[in-house]
């Protein structure tokens, strides 16, 4: 098999692509063979030794991937070799195979493109965790989706329009809203051109947004969080923008709002018959039609790097995903 190494998390550049022993599974894993793996932010910060997850070296990064089981090992009863799987692992999906434990691969149903599935646990699931579990989401509320034509953001867009609310999407360009309005977004605002709070005060009639979905941080924070309505839920996602800001607590006491933390990975461990049944229901909606992953463009896994230079810039409409 071969797989991008990291072996001295400094970046990006030092990755390797290199052939080495495909393994073996162990009781209660099982070998997958890689057709598709997304490239997320997490997958760049692991390489730079900035996630909160830091694995013994040498690593093979890559989170996400979906695959056809190959063998199994002792054990596993629910997995046979030929079925087709999606994986949220943390490492490994940056290859052509991977050992992963049995227990987190969910079967694909003949249905589910390959190239979707990859793209699709860590933001949908992160997006529904966010809207419904903890921001307690109801139809007719007013969402403002930051950072939107992300993968994440894209993903926020579809599940706060399946549950019946109103969807203001903010992007950098006129092409990233326009993506935005394509998915079923009410109002777009190009935060390159326009003044955010002002768009806002101007869109919510002087309200605000009852929800603040927020995967990137920076400088847009805090004037989003001006914006919030009373009792308003303001959703912290992730700082795709770099810089984690500091957020003036008096905002909080005199919006009546909430700070919300998002931490979607902790949840499905701590809490799994909740994620579980958030799993199924995801895919009940992607079966429907509700819901579909927005494919930025696909790479062969050999151009991994070229895949990161693209994703630093910023360019990325939806997912980026890597297939052999």
């Amino acid at each position: 098999m071969h797989a991008w190494l990291c072996e001295n998390p400094v970046g990006v550049d030092a990755l390797t692509w290199k052939e080495i022993p495909t393994p073996v599974p162990q009781a209660g894993e099982v070998l997958v063979e890689i057709k598709a793996a997304s490239l997320n932010f997490p997958d760049l910060l692991i390489v730079q030794n900035k996630y909160q997850m830091k694995p013994a070296l040498p690593f093979v990064p890559g989170s996400e991937f979906s695959g056809v089981v190959q063998a199994v090992g002792e054990g596993v009863r629910h997995l046979q070799v030929g079925q087709r799987v999606a994986c949220l692992s943390g490492t490994g999906g940056f290859g052509t195979h991977t050992v992963v434990p049995a227990k987190i691969c969910v079967p694909l149903p003949d249905s589910f493109a390959m190239v979707d599935a990859a793209a699709f646990i860590m933001t949908y699931a992160t997006s529904h965790h966010a809207l419904v579990d903890r921001a307690q989401l109801k139809a007719g509320e007013t969402v403002l989706v930051l950072g939107a034509a992300g993968g994440v953001g894209t993903a926020a867009i579809q599940v706060a329009k399946a549950l019946g609310a109103r969807v203001i999407a903010a992007a950098s360009t006129d092409d990233k809203c326009a993506l935005c309005q394509s998915l079923g977004a009410d109002e777009t605002i190009n935060y390159s051109t326009q003044n955010l709070r002002e768009t806002l005060k101007t869109m919510t009639a002087g309200k605000g947004p009852d929800v603040v979905y927020d995967p990137v941080g920076g400088d847009f924070a805090e004037p989003a969080f001006r914006s919030i309505a009373w009792r308003g839920r303001y959703l912290v996602v992730g700082f795709a923008a770099g810089p984690i800001p500091s957020l003036p607590l008096n905002l909080a006491l005199l919006k009546g709002a909430s700070i919300v933390g998002v931490f979607w990975g902790d949840y499905a461990r701590r809490e799994p018959q909740a994620n579980a049944a958030m799993m199924a229901e995801l895919a009940q909606w992607y079966g429907t039609g509700k819901i579909k992953p927005v494919i930025d463009s696909t790479m062969p896994m050999a151009q991994l790097k070229a895949a990161y230079v693209h994703m630093g810039s910023r360019g990325v409409k939806g997912k980026l995903v890597m297939v052999n």
